[in-house]
């Protein structure tokens, strides 16, 4: 039924889709005369790349920059960029990947290969549901360019700020979701573009359905700033990352995205530091 839905709702919405998106593909195209889609990898279920398709908001190659969080000031983005980002019309070619059956319209956002090898063991089950458009983080955190924007590394303030509830809402929707609960939260997204503040008092409601506990209920109200704290899984707060063998990781991709190979196995981790200080309550 799931699928059914997905096939439904974005064949409805691609005729909205393109009449919103073809404006901003030719005023992307005429900005440097580059392709205005963007095609990156991600992981989605059990491990398996796919090329998850927006319309390209910064510069070309922008990716080697190896940053992965995007801040608000963030300097590879475009000045048409900054204002299909702002009202999320970057995500609509997603509905491809719904259509094709990589991504759902509800489900755990993607992250790149580097991002999931850094999971703790909890965090490797959000990968065994399909990734999808929007879900409880992509609301609660609907403001993740302003969270770290400012940071000297914004690798770092995405690991230490946004991964540890972002994971935990994620792994809760594993763990909890229904039909009802994701016809709710495609409603709350649409909801996001008129009241931030009413998307996220409805949220609450449905979080304690879901049987949120205390911690993630108060991060959903998001009255509070947030503080670094341990990812899912782990007892210490993320120190620095960084990527081991990265170009060996980008070939496993390439790889398996060209037909030759199936899933990136996930027994590989890249080196993680952390620091041995105490958990902070947000």
């Amino acid at each position: 039924m799931k699928r059914l839905i997905d096939i439904t709702l974005s064949l409805a919405a691609l005729p909205l889709a393109l009449a919103l998106g073809l404006p901003f593909a030719i005023a992307i195209w005429l900005g440097d005369r580059q392709s205005p889609i963007y095609g990156g990898t991600r992981v989605g279920k059990d491990w398996k790349p796919y090329r998850q398709y927006k319309l390209r908001s910064m510069i070309v190659d922008a990716e080697k920059s190896r940053i992965y969080a995007t801040p608000k000031n963030d300097s590879r983005i475009t000045p048409i960029g900054r204002f299909i980002r702002h009202y999320k019309l970057d995500e609509w070619p997603q509905l491809w990947n719904v259509l094709r059956g990589e991504m759902s319209l509800v489900g755990p956002r993607p992250n790149t290969l580097h991002e999931c090898r850094m999971y703790s063991a909890e965090e490797k089950r959000i990968l065994s549901i399909t990734p999808g458009i929007t879900d409880v983080a992509s609301i609660v955190f609907s403001d993740e360019q302003s969270i770290i924007n400012g940071s000297s590394d914004p690798n770092l303030a995405y690991h230490q700020l946004v991964r540890p509830w972002k994971s935990r809402y994620c792994l809760l929707y594993v763990e909890r979701r229904t039909l009802l609960v994701d016809l709710e939260l495609i409603a709350f997204t649409v909801l996001l573009f008129f009241s931030r503040t009413l998307a996220l008092t409805c949220l609450q409601h449905v979080l304690r359905r879901m049987g949120a506990g205390p911690d993630l209920l108060s991060i959903a109200r998001r009255e509070s700033p947030l503080v670094p704290f341990p990812p899912p899984g782990m007892t210490t707060v993320v120190d620095s990352t960084f990527g081991k063998a990265e170009t060996a990781i980008e070939a496993i991709s390439k790889v398996s995205l060209s037909g030759r190979g199936g899933h990136v196995p996930p027994d590989t981790n890249p080196e993680l530091h952390v620091a041995p200080t105490q958990p902070q309550a947000a």
